[in-house]
């Protein structure tokens, strides 16, 4: 039996995505992580490769696996189905712990297309600075109310309603209702 050689994990592509996903800066990552911003800078670089001790740090200020970040070494197209449980989905918080957003978009694809499971307490709001030009976001509400505004325009939505909006300006999404809100949100840009 002819084993086949197989291709090094580019662990470097795949650590900027998944710190690009979650909005961290490399200075962030550095002070989560307890890695130093050169080692990382080197590391997203392909310039040096991280000892397990660096990768274990890594996967936990990341929140996630040792095969997210490198990958189990077979050939990702001839895998059929990738299973991130739980427990491995990212979660951001805003300032106020009002806001959640899971990230459900694969690292790989941020800044092109970006969705999240967005939750909102009553009476809060998501505040967001304008996006890339021509980002767009499309909200699809699962339960509650939600008030959208985009620059000058804004509208109410209710469950099973879309909204789709320009994201490159200022805008924000608030909880319109007296229950929780929670939504799809998917951000396109252009």
């Amino acid at each position: 039996m002819t084993s086949r050689a197989r291709k090094a994990p580019d662990i470097g592509k795949r650590l900027h995505a998944l710190r690009k996903a979650q909005g961290l800066s490399l200075d962030d990552l550095a002070a989560l992580s307890k890695v130093s911003r050169s080692m990382l800078s080197q590391i997203e670089r392909g310039m040096a490769n991280p000892t397990f001790a660096t990768l274990w740090a890594l996967t936990q200020a990341l929140g996630v696996d040792i095969p997210q970040l490198i990958g189990d070494g077979e050939d990702e197209q001839a895998q059929a189905i990738e299973r991130v449980e739980a427990h491995n989905v990212p979660r951001i918080r805003s300032a106020d712990g009002h806001c959640t957003l899971q990230i459900l978009s694969p690292p790989d694809t941020t800044g092109a297309s970006e969705w999240y499971l967005l939750e909102i307490e009553p009476g809060a709001s998501l505040t967001s600075q304008p996006h890339a030009s021509g980002a767009r976001e499309h909200l699809s509400i699962l339960d509650g109310e939600a008030l959208v505004i985009s620059a000058e325009a804004q509208q109410k939505a209710e469950a099973g309603d879309t909204l789709r909006y320009r994201a490159d300006v200022p805008h924000s999404i608030s909880n319109a209702g007296n229950g929780r809100l929670k939504a799809f949100l998917v951000v396109m840009a252009d």
